[in-house]
């Protein structure tokens, strides 16, 4: 298929998310419980030579910068996860909490 390229840059961004929003992939091949088995059948239908395997997965490391007070809805560790400064904007953003909404 061939575009003029206005057409293909105004289709391209119709994939492009605004800020604030967050793509989530959870359905189709990149499902959670069947992404490795659709992974596979999808690389031995095009014959893909397969990935060199991965590194071992490290020890397991202490959980990084425990807090003493536990998590006020469940009772389990809280960890810190990102230390911002006033006036930056937080890389990730906080599940909405059940009595906001």
């Amino acid at each position: 298929m061939h575009l003029e390229t206005g057409e293909f840059i105004r289709r391209f961004l119709l994939h492009v998310l605004p800020d604030g929003f967050h793509r989530i992939r959870h359905y189709g091949f990149l499902a959670r419980g069947v992404r490795k088995a659709c992974v596979a059948k999808i690389r031995a239908l095009i014959a893909a030579v397969p990935a060199l395997p991965a590194d071992p997965p490290p020890e397991e490391a202490p959980p990084p910068f425990a807090l003493r007070e536990p998590c006020p809805c469940c009772g389990g560790l809280m960890r810190i996860i990102e230390i911002f400064r006033r006036g930056q904007v937080p890389r990730s953003r906080a599940p909405p909490r059940e009595q906001a909404a």
